[in-house]
């Protein structure tokens, strides 16, 4: 008797999503449309979307008769989205970066007071010459990557007030040492969705950052590629770049940001 149901069961549930599905197509939709777009006769349809309407996932307006989605997918969606382990979600991306350039790979978030970018995830380099660096570190945004990477993505008034309130050290003669020589690269990084550390924070180290985004569009971390300059290959920054913006994408797109438009110049091409 089970199994002869399941075919039903199986059936049932495909035209439900079909008919969420043609919900989500249109702000509000009449029941002949929806069976359309549904393959779904109207008899069936509107049991559905009955039952739906009990659930609260649909609602339906009076004069129109119209069926609309309600906020509670929204927020069954939004539950599934807050339970997303981020680190979790970045760490196959991640290996796909070390495994495509055996270079160490960095996942980084602001401290409380934003000042500091504190390491949550990494791969190490495969190489004996590496960047040294732990999980749980924490580094000055003003001369990391992924800092500047997070600054370019705030409100340029908050971004400032960070740098204003940061004590800042010349770890290298190539640091920047002031709150605006900081500002003053943002919109570019913004611009073109990399930032650089051209040996700012460690003598020898060059690295590359791109952010990554919540399902607010909000830039909630960075991926960084870290290179000794005795292996980093100018020639081939358009490559490590598309790696990191297809990193990055993909994160995003885990934590439900779907707008993800940057590319290299490879992927134009």
């Amino acid at each position: 008797m089970v199994a002869s149901q399941k075919p039903d069961n199986v059936a049932a549930v495909m035209k439900v999503f079909a008919i969420l599905e043609g919900l989500a197509e249109r702000p509000s939709i009449g029941l002949s449309e929806l069976s359309q777009r549904s393959f779904t006769s109207k008899s069936t349809a509107y049991r559905f979307l009955q039952t739906m309407k009990e659930l609260g996932y649909v609602s339906q307006e009076e004069e129109t008769e119209k069926y609309a989605l309600t906020l509670k997918l929204f927020e069954l969606g939004g539950a599934a989205l807050e339970n997303v382990d981020m680190i979790k979600l970045a760490n196959a991306e991640m290996q796909a970066l070390s495994d495509s350039t055996h270079e160490a790979i960095h996942l980084g978030a602001l401290d409380e007071d934003g000042r500091h970018i504190v390491y949550l995830h990494k791969y190490d380099s495969q190489f004996n010459l590496c960047m040294n660096s732990r999980i749980g570190r924490r580094s000055p945004v003003y001369s990391t990557a992924m800092g500047k990477t997070l600054l370019a993505w705030m409100d340029e008034s908050k971004a400032r007030q960070i740098l204003e309130s940061t004590e800042f050290v010349s770890r290298t003669q190539h640091t920047l040492i002031s709150a605006d020589a900081v500002i003053s690269e943002l919109p570019e990084i913004r611009q073109q969705g990399v930032a650089e550390d051209r040996e700012e924070a460690e003598l020898g180290v060059r690295c590359l950052s791109v952010p990554v985004f919540d399902r607010f569009g909000k830039a909630v971390a960075a991926i960084s590629l870290s290179f000794p300059v005795v292996r980093y290959d100018e020639k081939k920054r358009d490559e490590y770049v598309q790696l990191l913006f297809k990193a990055g994408r993909r994160v995003s797109a885990g934590l439900g940001f779907h707008e993800y438009k940057f590319t290299s110049p490879l992927e134009d091409s």
